[in-house]
């Protein structure tokens, strides 16, 4: 399989998943440069956290219209696999690949920490290798991770089994003290209606070694392997 993780001006998490893709689960990878119209054949697009273009506007706002961006449109609506991580799911959004929007925390600051997340559906390409309710931690990064959609949007999207990750205890209940951000249903991330795009807050490349504190993150990785013979 060969990822593609694109780079934009104030990206800061392209090298982790260059890392996880190439060293980790040891595929090739290659970089986008947000000014490239080329995705050289990848069979994954990653789009990385980070603050994309000083986040001016708002996170992900100005992202939206780098060339590269109009390629991944294409590539996502013909069916190819696309992740966006943190920031990159605020790129996504504002793209118009993935519905809502993501809002300033509920606390108003930036919050870095591990959180534990419930796996609502396993049966994406992105969570074959976890099981449905299964617990696991990953790191947030972020101050605009506060999930909003209509009540129609979250309707559907519930469902559909489009709510992939949900934020919840340790011990996978989902209250309002586990939700970090204030994201609507403790949302933590969303596929498509095809489902082969997906969006979330938490850093599952910072999260794919046992050194790191623990390899959740590594089965959405892993997980992707299976989509290409």
């Amino acid at each position: 399989m060969k990822f593609g993780i694109v780079i934009f001006p104030g990206s800061n998490c392209e090298r982790d998943c260059f890392y996880v893709a190439k060293n980790v689960v040891e595929q090739e990878a290659v970089h986008l440069w947000h000014k490239e119209r080329d995705l050289q054949n990848v069979d994954v697009v990653i789009v990385p956290g980070g603050f994309s273009y000083g986040d001016y506007l708002r996170a992900g706002g100005i992202a939206r219209f780098s060339p590269i961006m109009s390629e991944i449109i294409n590539f996502a609506e013909k069916g190819g696999l696309v992740i966006g991580i943190c920031n990159g799911f605020q790129v996504l959004v504002e793209s118009g690949l993935l519905p809502g929007a993501l809002m300033v925390n509920k606390n108003l600051k930036f919050i870095c920490e591990d959180v534990y997340l419930r796996v609502e559906n396993n049966k994406t390409p992105f969570t074959r290798h976890f099981k449905k309710g299964e617990i696991v931690k990953m790191p947030i990064a972020h101050k605009e991770g506060n999930y909003y959609a209509p009540p129609d949007i979250v309707k559907e999207l519930e469902n559909n089994g489009r709510v992939v990750f949900r934020y919840s205890t340790e011990d996978g209940e989902i209250t309002e003290e586990a939700n970090p951000n204030g994201s609507v249903n403790n949302i933590a991330g969303i596929i498509n209606e095809k489902g082969n795009v997906l969006g979330m807050m938490p850093h599952p490349e910072r999260m794919a070694e046992t050194i790191l504190g623990g390899d959740d993150g590594r089965k959405v990785f892993t997980s992707l392997l299976e989509m290409v013979s």
